[in-house]
């Protein structure tokens, strides 16, 4: 394993210690330890930009199942480095955070921090993998530990609920994706993401291509909480704050952000890719800010605003696909969308980070995150109000913070969707700019109430829990990083250009980039008096309009009942899935042996039917049998004759002999074959048997045979029919279509050279198949004490169950 392997999988490594750290160290936060990892994680992958800048990447490889094309293949170029930064520098500061947020005594942090080592470990696989099962396999490791995490407190009603809803759709997204993954390699015949971008043209021409696109985006919107697979979003928001500002800013909700983009130069050149990444973002985006106005809970808030961000940078990276349809990087007005995706990814990371955290001091500092309980905070709080102004300000897009900056390269990529002449988006198009204004509209609205009604207006000391007072400087360092980093990279945003932003637009868009040529990334704050500047104005405007008059539309939430909402469906589904699940196996889990057997004979005969008849095997050749003697059929009718009357006895001891009957007359069978130790083996058995029963009959209850009509007998005989017929067909057959030699001449050759016995039997019993023997002893006295102790056991009436 290289360095950059063990970087990647040193947080799961790292995890395994901290129970003990937590255990040996109990006087010290154990998350002191922990923050030592992603700090020199960070410090680590920094020295990657010095290669990424200029265009080389990194690839380490690591043999795994290299016959089945699964390697653990490490790539680092601009788009991964960007992430695998995101997730180290952000997790630094949650962890630093967190160690103000959790008390030491009063919470299980060792769990706490291993889940959160997982996930951090899980996100550098998925955007570090080159390999698409290894990539899966991290995948499903971040809904698992998001899992984990989400459910923490698990002793609340509502984090269980909100972990197993995130579980149950990112997992179906994950399934689906793996889907597609598969489909790519039945085309492409590699796992290989660079592989499959070289034979992107070749693919498209496949009738398994649009399949695997479908498949593929349904993982990245259930991911990345895409319309209608949002509403696992908010519930998640049970989490402790830590955890929703590290899953919710930068990583888990951005894994689907990064397949889109990864996968991009793979499907992007498809008008379907073009239009559902881009009209599903879009409409996310609307939806979710749409949705946020009407929130009562801060967390609440930040939750439908992430769907609203998430939808907004997933609508750039579909309009920013149709640059790929023009050859030149040169004037290509259409990479400005790619651009801002790029860019707001880092944006929404600083000033949504923030947030989460100013929110978990308010709700730390004050007992509640309920905005109709809060008021007046800003002179007891003002730190905290200055945070929380500067990251809801950028998220609003006001200047001169960073998200006003991505907010008009969002607009302007929204505008020159009127100008593309490809997919008929020169017509139906308008609906991008227009549901991208109305979308920023109420992303305004909610970030003014995030701000106004929590730390301006009347304060209500009665409504709070607690005293509301700052917060500790510890707890207050790390969203201070976040909103220092909004005004840096507002006023300079070209620090980023050419070292984090070209180099990760240049991964997505890799077939425009040609030989001495680099994608130009540079960012102004004015560019004229142009459209998307106007709609900033009318943004500012409707919005502030729109805030003052709340009470008056607000009633519009009303319109929709709540049974009508997509959560309803979900639970209404869940339950529904349930009780349809209950009901189908009670149906044919009737608690009788009996049943069984017919589902076990049944397949059996209908499978073995199939096979014959799918391998044309029906073949009966009858040139070689043996003559059937007198004795035989005489013998075969007897058998006939106890195994049917064993099917209408009446009485126990009728079913008990004729038992005995069927299995004699299959000993002489044996004997008129020439096979005495067959035979005798076969009356041992019989005798026991037969003996056991009759010991065990006094005991045994009567036989009831009321709801044994007619049409139950007649169906257990047809079954009786079908499996010996089947038996004797599949005999026959094999006994006539013989594709080998048999095996028994090889042990006449050796079973006295090799292993120097006379007896063929038993030197293939204890020689040849040994183990088989003794395996088969081990299972016979298994079931010997099983049924010891059942004979043992001694329920008494009324606990039985």
């Amino acid at each position: 394993m290289t360095l950059l392997h063990w970087a990647i999988v040193s947080p799961f490594l790292f995890a395994i210690l901290i129970p003990f750290l937590y255990k040996v160290l109990r006087n010290v936060h154990t998350g002191w330890f922990v923050l030592l990892l992603p700090v020199a994680l960070f410090t680590y992958f920094f020295q990657f930009i010095s290669i990424t800048k200029n265009g080389d990447t990194v690839k380490e490889t690591l043999e795994w199942m290299p016959s089945f094309g699964i390697n653990f293949i490490a790539y680092v170029d601009g788009l991964g480095l960007l992430f695998a930064l995101l997730i180290t520098g952000i997790g630094s500061l949650v962890v630093l955070y967190s160690i103000y947020y959790l008390d030491k005594k009063k919470e299980q942090l060792h769990n706490f921090y291993v889940y959160l080592m997982m996930f951090m470990g899980a996100m550098l696989g998925v955007v570090l993998s080159d390999n698409l099962i290894v990539l899966y396999m991290f995948w499903e490791f971040t809904s698992i530990s998001s899992f984990l995490l989400i459910g923490y407190w698990y002793h609340r009603e509502r984090s269980r609920y909100g972990a197993q809803k995130s579980m149950l759709i990112t997992v179906f997204g994950g399934l689906s994706m793996l889907g597609g993954f598969l489909l790519l390699y039945l085309m492409s015949g590699t796992f290989s993401i660079r592989e499959l971008v070289m034979q992107s043209d070749q693919l498209m021409t496949e009738a398994l291509f649009l399949p695997a696109l479908l498949l593929v985006l349904l993982g990245a919107f259930t991911k990345s909480a895409q319309f209608p697979f949002h509403i696992w979003l908010p519930d998640a928001m049970e989490a402790p704050t830590p955890v929703s500002a590290y899953l919710h800013s930068a990583t888990m909700v951005k894994a689907g952000i990064y397949l889109v983009a990864r996968m991009s130069p793979v499907f992007a050149e498809s008008s379907v890719w073009l239009w559902l990444v881009g009209g599903f973002g879009i409409f996310t985006l609307f939806w979710g800010s749409f949705n946020a106005v009407k929130q009562t809970d801060l967390k609440g808030i930040l939750a439908f605003s992430t769907v609203s961000q998430l939808g907004l940078i997933m609508s750039l990276l579909g309009v920013g696909a149709a640059a790929l349809h023009y050859s030149q990087l040169d004037e290509n007005i259409y990479m400005v969308a790619t651009l801002a995706a790029v860019f707001h990814l880092i944006n929404h990371a600083t000033f949504k980070g923030s947030l989460f955290m100013v929110v978990g001091i308010i709700d730390h500092e004050t007992g509640t995150r309920d905005i109709r309980k809060l008021g007046g905070l800003m002179n007891f709080m003002p730190i905290t109000f200055t945070i929380a102004m500067i990251g809801a300000f950028s998220m609003a897009g006001l200047p001169p913070f960073n998200g006003f900056l991505s907010k008009e390269m969002f607009f302007t990529g929204m505008v020159r969707v009127l100008e593309m002449d490809i997919f008929n988006l020169d017509t139906v198009g308008m609906i991008f700019p227009l549901l991208a204004w109305v979308g920023s509209v109420f992303t305004f609205i909610y970030s003014m109430i995030l701000v106004f009604k929590t730390f301006t207006g009347k304060h209500q000391p009665e409504k709070l829990e607690k005293k509301p007072h700052e917060a500790p400087l510890g707890m207050l360092i790390s969203p201070i990083i976040l909103a220092s980093l909004v005004i840096i990279f507002g006023f300079f945003p070209n620090i980023l250009s050419e070292r984090i932003i070209a180099p990760a637009v240049a991964s997505i868009t890799p077939s425009l980039i040609q030989e001495g040529h680099a994608v130009k990334a540079h960012i102004s704050f004015w560019h004229g008096f142009t459209p998307e500047l106007f709609m900033t104005f009318g943004v500012i405007l409707f919005g502030i309009l729109l805030y003052l008059l709340l009470p008056r539309w607000r009633k519009i939430y009303s319109w929709i009942p709540e049974r009508f909402t997509l959560n309803s469906f979900y639970d209404g589904g869940l339950i529904g899935t349930e009780r349809g699940a209950y009901n189908f196996t009670k149906g044919y889990m009737t608690g009788f042996i009996r049943t069984y057997l017919v589902y076990i004979f049944s397949f059996l005969t209908a499978v073995l039917l199939f096979s014959l008849w799918f391998k044309g095997a029906f073949a009966i050749n009858t040139d070689d049998l043996a003559p059937i003697g007198v004795y035989e059929v005489a013998i075969a009718l007897l058998l006939v004759i106890s195994s049917v009357t064993i099917l209408f006895a009446k009485s126990r001891l009728t079913s008990i002999i004729s038992l005995g009957a069927a299995g004699y007359t299959v000993s002489l069978f044996f004997v008129l074959f020439r096979a005495p130790d067959l035979a005798l083996t076969q009356l041992v058995i019989e005798t026991v048997s037969v003996a056991l029963f009759l010991l065990c009959f006094y005991h045994l209850p009567p036989l009831s045979r009321h709801e044994e009509r007619m049409r139950f007998k007649l169906g257990n005989a047809l079954i009786a029919i079908g499996v010996g017929l089947v038996v004797t067909l599949f005999a026959i057959s094999a006994y006539s279509t013989k594709l080998f030699d048999s095996i028994s001449s090889y042990y006449i050759e050796n079973v006295y050279e090799e292993a120097g016995g006379k007896n063929m039997v038993n030197v293939i019993l204890v020689d040849f198949r040994g183990f088989d023997t003794l395996f088969e002893i081990c299972v016979l006295a298994i079931a010997a004490l099983g049924i010891f102790s059942m004979i043992k056991l001694r329920l008494t009436r009324g606990k039985e169950g």
